[in-house]
């Protein structure tokens, strides 16, 4: 029998004890951050009724759902029929359920089933992997952890503040200095459509413009009329692309271009709440650069996400010194919850794509040294009797809260200096027939190479003192 070389599916990855240790580190920062800002934990099942996310996410997003076969025999209640009328209807006979595409819906449906049990606003984080049967590439993956904030319950803009407050001081605390939170509202893209007379067709029309700074005014006017706008809207979009000047400058420009739409008025009004609420909390997201001199807050009327369910504000955030795509995104939703009965209810979230901003700050070496270390203290034997003496201080070094091991075995010093060194441990504790006679045990520090004489009350004090 042939032995099967062992793998794992494209788009996924193991990780090891350093990885784990660095991207712990990462949750740490955005956990903080939103205990911070009053939002409470939540965990949901990995796996969800496909009717519960099916039509959802478009049509695009459903096909990116993993589903999962029903238990035993799937096809048992399956005719040649059903086969035959293609996969979406063979899909509801042979699978009932399927791994979540985000943490949203999942939260949507907990504040539906829950409702008599939270209290409103309900303001809440979720730490969690997601699936999605996407293409892998670099920065996209098949199984990642999505860190969610939502809030739910309440109109306020104030919400909106905190969220472009709580990305900026996340990045920022993570050593992040070159990116940019880009903002819009669904009204906007709504009115700008309006104003042209292509009322609707913002999603059509937000594709092309997006792809301004590849093809070209031209490339984009020739995309636009292929997907169907006039001739007269594509001219009177035109002073979209020279947009300039700060952000309230282009809020005052978009005046004149939104004229009355009901909806790009709204939208303009909304952004002006938000800033009026973040030049209040003294936001550094909107007085600070990034390394190009663009304010870090910025808003930008070509950005259009999630339009089948955002309703107010949307987030989109790049860091600009890396070859990435977004780190993180959000915005509000009018009726979530109504795809569950409870309708009326707004909210408003965002989320941290862990796995990008992983690989942002390894590029960028941003780590600090202190995020891979696991053990800070192992203790060196050489036979028994030093064993024996050990086991009590390696107790006293774990209960002053020090991390610390005892290598398990006397073997030879080299090895066990190997040993330190490959897992990062930053001090070693040597105790030979010497340190166990006069209780001075030898410590070394093993960046610097340095070596001291000190007792066990001398060693925890200086680690503590140090870290």
């Amino acid at each position: 029998m042939s032995k099967e070389k062992p793998s794992i599916p494209k788009g996924t990855r193991d990780f090891g004890p350093a990885i784990v240790v660095k991207r712990n580190y990462i949750f740490s920062i955005i956990r903080r951050t939103f205990e911070k800002f009053g939002y409470l934990p939540l965990e949901t099942p990995a796996m969800e009724q496909l009717s519960v996310l099916t039509g959802k996410y478009g049509d695009e997003g459903d096909q990116l759902i993993f589903k999962i076969l029903n238990s035993g025999d799937f096809l048992a209640k399956t005719t040649p029929a059903d086969i035959a009328e293609g996969s979406k209807n063979l899909i509801r006979k042979i699978s009932e359920k399927a791994l979540r595409y985000d943490l949203t819906v999942p939260f949507a449906r907990f504040v539906v089933m829950n409702r008599n049990e939270i209290t409103f606003p309900f303001k809440r984080y979720q730490i969690q992997p997601v699936w999605r049967a996407d293409r892998p590439q670099r920065g996209r993956y098949r199984e990642f952890y999505q860190c969610d904030a939502d809030a739910v319950g309440t109109n306020s803009l104030l919400c909106e503040a905190e969220i472009v407050q709580m990305i900026n001081e996340t990045l920022t605390n993570l050593g992040l200095t070159d990116f940019t939170i880009k903002i819009n509202h669904r009204g906007i893209l709504a009115g700008i459509a309006e104003a042209i007379g292509e009322k609707g067709k913002e999603g059509e029309i937000c594709v092309a413009i997006d792809k301004l700074d590849k093809i070209g005014a031209e490339g984009v006017r020739k995309e636009l009329l292929g997907r169907g706008i006039s001739e007269s809207a594509v001219d009177k979009l035109e002073p979209l692309y020279t947009l300039s000047g700060s952000n309230e400058e282009i809020l005052q420009q978009l005046q004149t271009i939104l004229g009355e739409t009901a909806e790009g008025q709204r939208g303009l009004k909304d952004l002006h709440e938000v800033w009026q609420y973040l030049a209040a909390l003294q936001s550094q997201a909107l007085t600070t650069q990034n390394e190009s001199g663009n304010a870090r807050l910025q808003l930008d009327v070509t950005l259009a996400r999630g339009l089948s369910y955002y309703t107010g504000c949307i987030f989109e955030v790049k860091v600009n010194n890396v070859a990435m795509g977004s780190i993180s995104g959000g915005g509000r939703y009018d009726n979530l919850t109504g795809m569950f009965g409870m309708p009326d209810v707004s909210g408003v979230g965002f989320s941290f794509g862990v796995d990008r901003i992983y690989d942002v700050l390894d590029e960028l070496n941003l780590f600090p040294d202190n995020a891979e270390v696991g053990t800070q203290v192992l203790l060196v034997q050489f036979d028994k009797a030093s064993e024996l003496y050990a086991l009590p201080l390696l107790q006293q070094l774990r209960d002053a809260g020090i991390p610390t091991e005892l290598y398990p075995e006397a073997a030879k010093l080299k090895k066990q200096m190997s040993y330190a060194d490959q897992k990062n441990i930053p001090y070693v504790v040597l105790i030979g027939s010497e340190e166990m006679q006069t209780g001075k045990l030898k410590l070394r520090h093993m960046k610097t190479g340095e070596q001291s004489d000190q007792t066990i009350e001398e060693i925890i004090s200086q680690i503590k003192k140090q870290h």
